[in-house]
């Protein structure tokens, strides 16, 4: 059933509990999300985007909801003080995170700084995995009609935030032996 809602709405929880998949905006663009928990889920986002070989990006409330998804306490240390914000750092993800990582060593993840809505969610549903509301080669959709035109109703839901144009994704790094690499220039900066 293809639903728009809000973003305060119990609904979306339960609709993403449940295993659904769908459309809101995150504290950067849109994303289509789902629970980064759901297996069979994440399947269904990946085939949705038409994507291979690109994981997505877990987003979280707290450092506490990436470490119970399973990733390495370390590699989240080494990433903690660019958190909460718009940056999202490449951390290794062991065997047990292969269905998101698409068999790629590591997974982006950021725990975010609002809006406020978006943690309450997050703090309900554990971590999400998101990806940009937007087909191969297509532009991020700036508006939940762009959105529509791209998904259609292979997703659940769809959370209108209003008009998202100038927004930035998130700034993609990657700790190395020798440093900090920026992998994307975004919305977040780098101290």
């Amino acid at each position: 059933m293809l639903a728009d809602i809000q973003m305060d709405d119990r609904e979306l929880a339960r609709l993403l509990m449940n295993g659904a998949v769908g459309v809101l905006p995150t504290d950067t663009l849109y994303g289509l999300v789902c629970r980064a928990s759901d297996s069979a889920a994440v399947s269904r986002l990946y085939d949705a985007k038409q994507r291979e070989a690109k994981p997505g990006t877990v987003i979280a409330a707290d450092i506490q909801q990436l470490e119970g998804l399973g990733l390495s306490p370390d590699s989240i240390s080494a990433a903690i003080h660019y958190w909460p914000g718009p940056v999202s750092v490449l951390l290794l993800a062991g065997e047990q995170l292969q269905y998101i990582t698409q068999g790629k060593p590591e997974l982006a993840c950021r725990v975010v700084s609002g809006p406020a809505a978006l943690i309450r969610l997050l703090r309900t549903t554990g971590p999400l995995l998101t990806t940009s509301a937007n087909s191969p080669e297509q532009p991020p959709a700036n508006t939940t009609q762009e959105a529509r035109r791209y998904f259609g109703t292979s997703v659940d839901f769809y959370v209108d935030g209003g008009d998202m144009a100038g927004n930035l994704p998130s700034t993609l790094v990657r700790q190395t032996p020798s440093g900090l690499e920026v992998l994307r220039t975004g919305a977040g900066t780098i101290d």
